[in-house]
């Protein structure tokens, strides 16, 4: 059944590709993991400043292993030793020459959904760092915006509350609840319809399932 759904995506990417033109964002089709990284690394030039949002997806293809053993300026929230740290290094994020990520959904006609808790990720990706550099598993693809939010919602928020170990009802049930949870991750909506800046925002499509 996998091979058929590869097949199906390589079908449709360069529609989907033609979409995100359309919103003035380059995207690219890789078929492998490692094709991804290449191009990846092939995007961004060696001494950029570069630095992330949470994403499992920029790990799995072995992007961010790459950058921190590479010739980079890599900004890296993990290692901050405490929480003034952290947020020093996401405050010089925003002037980083490529900020990556990836899409909790996107559509058929490329527009893009994600979700923040904080919203260090959703603001960096809005406004602030030169170039945003989207990882995306075809996985991610939904028919329209509501089928995005539902994704969004219903899947993509449950499994990092999971993840988080958090104290949600969606951690109980697996479906959104639309709390007002302390532990609510449903906090900021960010919905990337048009890239007003030529060349800022890329997106890499892989025709693997990356993330949730």
């Amino acid at each position: 059944m996998e091979e058929y759904v590869k097949k199906h995506n390589r079908l449709i990417s360069a529609k989907l590709i033609q979409a995100f033109a359309s919103r003035n964002i380059e995207a690219f089709f890789s078929e492998t993991k490692d094709e991804a990284l290449a191009k990846a690394l092939e995007l961004i030039p060696e001494t950029s400043t570069v630095t992330w949002g949470g994403s499992f997806s920029i790990e799995a293809i072995g992007l961010k292993t790459a950058l921190i053993n590479g010739n980079y300026t890599v900004l890296n929230r993990d290692t901050a030793p405490d929480a003034q740290a952290k947020r020093d290094i996401e405050l010089a994020s925003y002037n980083a020459d490529f900020f990556l990520c990836s899409a909790n959904a996107i559509t058929q006609d490329g527009i893009i959904v994600n979700l923040d808790g904080a919203g260090n990720r959703v603001s960096a990706i809005a406004n602030g760092p030169k170039t945003v550099l989207f990882i995306i598993g075809m996985n991610k693809l939904t028919k329209d915006i509501d089928s995005a939010l539902s994704r969004v919602r219903n899947l993509a928020a449950p499994s990092n509350t999971l993840r988080f170990q958090l104290n949600t009802p969606c951690t109980s049930t697996g479906y959104c609840a639309d709390c007002k949870s302390p532990d609510c991750i449903c906090c900021h909506f960010l919905i990337t319809r048009f890239c007003r800046q030529n060349g800022r925002i890329k997106v890499l499509l892989v025709n693997e399932e990356l993330g949730f």
